[in-house]
């Protein structure tokens, strides 16, 4: 086994699954309020 895939474990042991989650969640709700903001200046542009 690489000490890479020593690494990864040892963050994903430090870090509970649930800020992982939360994390993943907050990313996809900023993309999603990006996407909003730039179809709202898109349409408004027209």
């Amino acid at each position: 086994m690489s000490d890479r895939d020593t690494d990864q474990r040892d963050i994903e042991q430090k870090l509970p699954r649930g800020i992982w989650f939360r994390l993943f969640i907050y990313v996809v709700a900023g993309h999603l309020f990006a996407a909003f903001l730039y179809l709202l200046f898109e349409v408004g542009a027209k």
